[in-house]
């Protein structure tokens, strides 16, 4: 790994370390950033540095903004999504900038942590697929064990929906899924 990159995802793992939320003795952030790492990694060996990036850095400061602070419904939600994204995007090009990344980079990993362009730019669907799996990995058989079945079946819909071709059949080469789940992959 090149000097510029290894500094840049050491000083998103140095922000993501103040993360007061811990998930298995860990700040929840910085080990969220390292498995998207880990599935970038996997997902897309050759990644360029700006997906690598971007995806160490999705929830960078996550903490920062809560959900408790918005309005109960999909609005509320969808404002704190939108406003989480906006964070994570300026907090990532302040970062790069830092680091001496061009600023077409810079764009680039602020579109893609805005979602902007998914299912039309192939680097901001990388990094929907790198997310997908993360979730499908590490954090879909909690959501699962707290949700109702029809609750769950939606959210795997929208996953899959989110998801390249590529990325849908990789899960169903990966994945043992029930019936029901794996016709949403399909």
């Amino acid at each position: 790994m090149k000097q510029q990159l290894a500094q840049t995802l050491a000083a998103i793992d140095a922000v993501n370390a103040g993360d007061p939320r811990q998930d298995e003795g860990q700040p929840e952030a910085l080990l969220y950033g390292q498995r998207m790492s880990q599935q970038c990694d996997r997902l897309f060996p050759d990644a360029a540095d700006v997906l690598q990036i971007a995806a160490r850095g999705q929830h960078i400061e996550r903490w920062i903004l809560k959900r408790a602070d918005y309005p109960e419904g999909r609005t509320g939600y969808l404002t704190w999504r939108r406003d989480l994204a906006a964070h994570h995007a300026a907090c990532v090009a302040g970062i790069m900038a830092d680091h001496g990344y061009a600023e077409s980079d810079i764009d680039q990993a602020t579109k893609m942590l805005r979602k902007q362009g998914i299912k039309r730019d192939a680097l901001v669907q990388a990094l929907e697929d790198v997310i997908c799996f993360t979730f499908i990995i590490w954090y879909f058989a909690p959501f699962a064990a707290k949700h109702t079945p029809e609750k769950v079946q939606r959210i795997v819909e929208k996953t899959a929906s989110k998801m390249s071709d590529e990325g849908r059949m990789r899960v169903l080469r990966e994945f043992d899924l029930p019936e029901s789940l794996a016709a949403a992959f399909s």
